[in-house]
């Protein structure tokens, strides 16, 4: 079996990251975050883990081969391109990239040392819903899957949210960080192994107070085995029991599937719901209680030096096309006679 350790937590998704693996079997032996505010409670939910008194004790220790870390979004790169140079392999929250030079860099590192560099792209791989879809798909329930569409809202939280959140330098934008998600699934599902963004935008219409936030985005993607859809966001309403209530459409040439990942709103409890409809009927599944393997996959490549969890191409295409989306994305804005692109700002006489 293998060791893991954690270097960065500030975001909760660690919680997470780490369940997975302790699920299938690895041991968590350190952690080092500097934040006493984030290091005792999460001392606190896992009393076998050490906690480390630097990042170096855990990269030098050749008992750990697993680094993982959700820390700030533009500092998860440069620790796992040190962690593939000091032989570990690497799993990191998403997004795993906020730039396209730290992408650049992770490739050719992940090239030289041959180590793993997996993005946990959370709301497919551990989500029961888009799991079964996932083998529902492979098993040609649909047909030949033509398009994703995907929705990602998210609730704001603003009170709670840290400082990085709303510098966009930290957090990479919008569709880098939500975003990711929605390219993973799109790749994932259509069977995608080339694709580019045919157009995006992004903005904020919500949130004046905080100029370097982005509370909404949407991007369509070509690729090479079908096309996508995403639009992502900042406004989950309070009156929502969930932080958001994501969705995700798969169309084939035999039939849909619908996934309401969070919650069915006004239905059934709990979330991981699928509604598949073909040719003969529609049906509903309560996926809550389907096998997540993403981590168990993750440990047996980490021993076996595969790519069942996750190909090392589709990894890093999926950030790819979140961050491209993210640099092409026009800004949109909010004017006194609604909104406003940067191509209109002229012809308006507008602030942009």
């Amino acid at each position: 079996m293998i060791n893991f350790s954690v270097i960065g937590i500030n975001h909760g998704h660690i919680y997470g990251q780490v369940k997975a693996l302790l699920r299938a079997g690895a041991r968590l032996v350190s952690f080092y975050a500097p934040e006493p505010e984030l290091a005792a409670p999460f001392a606190q939910a896992f009393p076998q883990a050490t906690q480390a008194r630097g990042e170096a004790e855990i990269l030098e220790n050749p008992t750990v081969h697993l680094i993982v870390t959700a820390g700030i979004p533009c500092e998860r790169a440069p620790l796992g391109i040190r962690a593939m140079r000091h032989g570990k392999d690497f799993m990191t929250d998403k997004p795993g990239f906020t730039t396209l030079e730290q992408l650049a860099e992770a490739r050719r590192a992940q090239a030289e040392t041959k180590r793993i560099y997996s993005v946990c792209y959370s709301e497919r791989l551990e989500n029961g819903a888009a799991v079964k879809a996932g083998e529902l798909v492979q098993a040609g329930a649909i047909g030949r899957v033509i398009q994703t569409v995907g929705l990602g809202p998210h609730r704001a939280n603003l009170p709670t949210r840290p400082a990085w959140f709303f510098q966009r330098e930290k957090y990479g934008g919008i569709l880098c960080d939500i975003g990711s998600h929605q390219a993973d699934q799109f790749l994932f599902f259509t069977g995608s192994t080339e694709a580019e963004v045919v157009a995006a935008q992004i903005g904020n219409f919500g949130h004046p107070q905080y100029p370097e936030l982005e509370d909404f985005g949407d991007v369509i993607w070509r690729g090479n085995r079908g096309v996508g859809y995403a639009r992502v966001d900042w406004f989950t309403p309070d009156g929502l029991a969930t932080w958001g209530d994501g969705r995700l459409f798969i169309l084939g040439t035999d039939g849909y599937i619908e996934l309401r990942k969070n919650v069915d709103i006004a239905g059934r409890p709990g979330g991981c719901h699928l509604f598949i409809t073909d040719k003969k009927q529609t049906r509903y599944m309560d996926c809550s209680s389907v096998e997540l393997p993403y981590g168990r996959q993750l440990v047996q490549d980490v021993l076996d030096r595969t790519e069942t969890a996750m190909s090392q191409a589709h990894c890093f295409l999926a950030s790819e096309l979140a961050l491209k989306a993210q640099v092409q994305a026009q800004r949109l804005t909010v004017a006194p006679q609604g909104i406003v692109t940067p191509a209109s700002c002229q012809s308006t006489g507008a602030r942009c």
